[in-house]
């Protein structure tokens, strides 16, 4: 009896086996016969297609089309793009150290943003310059894209570093503009992940993280013992638009809150190679000072595994919106001819063991969209005290702050580049500001806006009104209109859109547009940081929270009622 158990389960297994040989074989059968198809394709388009094809953009559109069937973030890199990848990994590169960006008015690439310290700022070159010429060759636009065309201007203004060229530039002045040339030696630059860091409310540390690049760790601990020495008894730590970056900082910088030895990300893959566990390596800074981070829905990848973990661990109040909802881990892999392929391997798991993946690439509706997890089908996870936290859907901060909503007439002000020409002519007219604090747009300053906005013809989508017009023809189709006409004229009445009552009604974010704009021509981005937080919501409920440490205690405790149906 036993033997023919043992026979019996022989021939399952030896089943099992030849099925999945059989398996493997159809899978690399697939994959041989697909290639050999795409390949004989190119072939016979490059030889009988009436005309010239562009082997490079052919085969380029065909890999973007395999990439479009993965995820946002698998991508192939060529050899001419590497620079591009390892810019974004470490955030250094060889250059001049300023943003641009394309000026529609003229035509051309326009300074935006010089970095403080670097080459640019140095020189002289100031943000509403517009650039004519890298070294002599001039930067016309042509045929190409904007993005196509901004993307030439900074391969010209990057190289290596220690090499000079001659940056011409047009500085527009308020009844003319002047050519100016800045002799510019390029340098390494890196981008401050800690832009601004200080003391607010007497005690609070402030610390804005913008990015997990390279070394960003040694910039917050740098900054944290600083403050600490200044006094501070309680940190803020900003994440707010932080799409992430390493994992490995992360874990770094969480490590300086929380016990050595700590298990803060388990990553798991198709392939073994892919799964890991992160631990805290070192001993911490201080595992006693309250603390609590600012998200929201930019806040991606690693910051979500920084609150993330900081929620889990009940170490930290998140405050703002939901995060993004990135829980993909990527790697990159070397391809022929100096290519690079960055390619999701993994999804992370943070302390609870939750995975907080807001999207399912695997599952796209027939159109090739895809649509986030609902909440109905997320599950429920607990952190190290036994409060819910759930999977699938970002991280949901402890304290939700609904800001203001973004204004339509905001959004047109800044992609017609009005509110950048306003601001670069207060910078010329107004070149002694002391400080962030003296900044200030009068009454007078937002009566010149709107004159200039008013010179400009500008227009703007009113979407009110385009849906009202939906609204009528809808309900004339449904007969509903006849009945209905006297309250349709009332609504158009009121609906009634007059650039002046706009400017007049939304005065207060545009002027707080156009005041960060000026802190950041003065004062770079400490500066823009420095004005966001004046008129916070989200600081405010944090300093709120850290000044009370029974509210603190409360929000990191399980409520008592779940603690008696946990028991």
């Amino acid at each position: 009896m036993n033997t023919k158990r043992t026979l019996i389960g022989a021939f399952i297994i030896f089943l099992g086996l030849g099925l999945s040989s059989f398996k493997d074989d159809d899978r690399n059968f697939q994959i041989s016969k697909n290639l050999d198809i795409f390949n004989s394709i190119f072939k016979e388009l490059d030889l009988f297609y009436v005309d010239t094809i562009d082997p490079e953009k052919m085969i380029q559109n065909g890999v973007n089309g395999m990439l479009a069937l993965t995820d946002p973030y698998t991508e192939y890199y060529p050899e001419e793009g590497i620079n591009s990848l390892k810019e974004m990994i470490t955030g250094k590169y060889g250059g001049i150290g300023a943003a641009i960006r394309y000026y529609k008015k003229k035509d051309r690439i326009a300074i935006v943003e010089p970095t403080e310290g670097m080459p640019a700022a140095e020189a002289g070159v100031k943000a509403g310059d517009i650039i004519l010429s890298v070294g002599g060759k001039e930067m016309l636009r042509g045929n190409m894209k904007p993005q196509e065309f901004s993307s030439k201007v900074s391969e010209a203004l990057r190289g290596e570093p220690g090499t000079s060229f001659v940056l011409k530039v047009l500085r527009p002045l308020k009844n003319d503009s002047t050519v100016m040339e800045f002799k510019i030696t390029r340098k390494n630059i890196r981008n401050n992940p800690v832009p601004y860091y200080g003391i607010i409310k007497d005690s609070i540390g402030y610390l804005s993280l913008t990015g997990f690049t390279d070394n960003c760790a040694k910039d917050v601990k740098k900054a944290f013992i600083e403050l600490k020495q200044r006094g501070a008894k309680s940190l803020v730590i900003d994440l707010r638009d932080n799409g992430g970056g390493s994992l490995q900082e992360a874990v770094e910088i969480i490590n300086f809150f929380v016990p050595k030895g700590k298990e803060i990300v388990v990553t798991k893959g198709k392939i073994r190679q892919a799964a890991s566990s992160f631990k805290t390596q070192n001993e911490p800074i201080d595992t006693e000072m309250p603390l609590a981070v600012l998200v929201n829905g930019n806040t991606a990848s690693a910051s979500e595994i920084l609150s993330g973990s900081m929620q889990d661990m009940d170490r930290a109040v998140i405050i703002g919106t939901r995060t993004y909802g990135k829980g993909l881990v990527q790697t990159t892999r070397p391809l022929p001819y100096n290519g690079t392929l960055k390619v999701t391997t993994s999804k992370y798991y943070i302390p609870s063991g939750r995975c907080i993946q807001a999207i399912d690439y695997a599952k796209k509706n027939a159109d090739g969209s895809v649509a986030r997890i609902p909440d109905s089908l997320t599950t429920v996870f607990h952190t190290a005290a036994g409060r819910e936290v759930r999977d699938g859907g970002g991280i949901r901060p402890d304290i939700e702050v609904k800001g203001d909503k973004f204004p339509n007439i905001l959004f047109y002000l800044m992609n017609d580049d009005l509110i950048f020409d306003y601001v670069t002519q207060y910078c010329l007219t107004h070149p002694a500001v002391t400080s962030v604090d003296s900044i200030r747009i009068t009454d007078a300053d937002y009566a010149e806006f709107k004159k200039q906005v008013k010179a400009a013809n500008f227009t703007y989508d009113r979407q009110s009104e385009g849906l009202l017009k939906t609204l009528k023809e809808v309900a004339e189709f449904e007969g509903y209109m006849e009945g209905a006409a006297e309250e349709f004229k009332a609504l158009e009445q009121k609906l009634n859109h007059n650039l002046d009552r706009d400017l007049d009604y939304f005065a207060k974010p545009i002027k707080e547009q156009i005041t960060e704009e000026i802190a950041t021509r003065y004062f770079y981005q400490r500066g823009a940081v420095m004005q966001r937080l004046k008129d916070d919501e989200d600081l405010d409920k944090a300093i709120e929270v850290l000044n009370s440490p029974e509210k603190y205690k409360e929000i990191l405790s399980v409520p008592v009622k779940v603690a008696e149906k946990q028991k």
